[in-house]
């Protein structure tokens, strides 16, 4: 079949997995059915998420391979027979592990459909030489062993629970890939820096920080920052903090020696008009005060007065004329030959 005639979908393999296409070829294939493909792994079942309607496919450039079949009900059946199967050599590996005091911790395994392969999970801090036991746990079992090393996020992942929200994690129920998180999102949304306080079940920042960074970065950019100083209607302000859940900043007002909470509604529509940064203010005002004799108040600021095109031209070919008659003197009296 050419490229232009593949029918490709989108098949997972475990709950918020990465999307793998395939070819549905022939296949009238809908969200939600099971099929039965061939991968590194051997052969597995897999997930329809994304139907052929759904998927642009002129965006998939790789090759895809072909969906062998439909999962029938004793291919189900087989399925959830090896799940079970697994978690048995799960914990016989783990035993094994602790038995040799090896510095690693299998998170998670699966048996491919035909059940002639397991593949082990593990984390480690190191690198670790787990060959000695797959060879024991291949021939314990009766089946090829594969040990595959994944992050601490990947192992949290695959063993699943719940964090301090109360909410089963992200990364096992809905979250199919994990995003960059640095210490700035924290600081930027105020809160605690102390990694074990923003810390998941996995060790690693919260992957929800980055959830509302932007909408905070936004908000935050259209505020001053606290410790500004600022002109307001009724004088020299100081913005205290700036409240980005409640929407308010609040101000200490010099004169008054009164803080004042104002919506940040408010403040945008008065920002640029009647609320002004101290240093445009004193940008403005120090030429002025600087030109204004002693004992007289500064004046105001006032647009310099135009000057007629015609007459600066003039003035400008005048000063001219009189520097070239000036040099042309200056050579007679000093007697140049003529």
């Amino acid at each position: 079949m050419s490229d232009q005639q593949r029918v490709p979908v989108g098949v997972r393999f475990k709950e918020a997995g990465k999307v793998y296409y395939f070819d549905a070829g022939e296949l009238d294939l809908d969200v939600g059915n099971y099929v039965v493909v061939e991968t590194s792994h051997g052969i597995e079942i897999g997930r329809v998420v994304i139907s052929a309607e759904q998927v642009i496919a002129s965006e998939i450039k790789e090759s895809l391979k072909p969906i062998l079949r439909v999962a029938s009900p004793d291919d189900l059946a087989t399925w959830n027979g090896l799940k079970e199967r697994a978690k048995e050599h799960l914990r016989e590996a783990k035993r094994m592990v602790s038995e040799r005091e090896l510095d690693m911790q299998i998170a998670s395994a699966d048996y491919n459909l035909e059940g002639s392969q397991i593949t082990f999970y593990f984390t480690a801090p190191e690198r670790v030489d787990y060959r000695s036991i797959g060879r024991d746990l291949s021939s314990r079992l009766g089946v090829k062993v594969q040990f595959l090393q994944v992050g601490e996020r990947d192992r949290a992942k695959m063993v699943d629970g719940y964090d301090v929200c109360g909410l089963r994690l992200c990364c096992a129920s809905w979250q199919t890939a994990f995003p960059a998180v640095s210490i700035k999102m924290a600081k930027e949304q105020e809160l605690p820096l102390n990694p074990q306080k923003i810390s998941g079940v996995c060790g690693r920042l919260y992957c929800c920080l980055t959830f509302e960074y932007e909408g905070y970065r936004e908000l935050r950019g259209q505020l001053p920052k606290v410790g500004a100083m600022v002109s307001t209607p009724v004088g020299e302000a100081k913005v205290n903090s700036v409240n980005v859940l409640k929407k308010t900043v609040t101000l200490w007002l010099a004169e008054q020696k009164q803080v004042l909470e104002m919506p940040v509604t408010e403040l945008q529509m008065q920002y640029g008009l009647t609320v002004r940064p101290m240093e445009l203010v004193e940008e403005i005002e120090a030429p002025l005060k600087l030109a204004a004799p002693e004992g007289e108040p500064a004046p105001e600021a006032a647009p310099a007065p135009e000057q007629a095109p015609s007459e600066a031209a003039d003035g400008r070919k005048r000063r001219r004329r009189g520097r070239r008659g000036g040099r042309a003197r200056r050579r007679g009296e000093g007697g140049a030959p003529d």
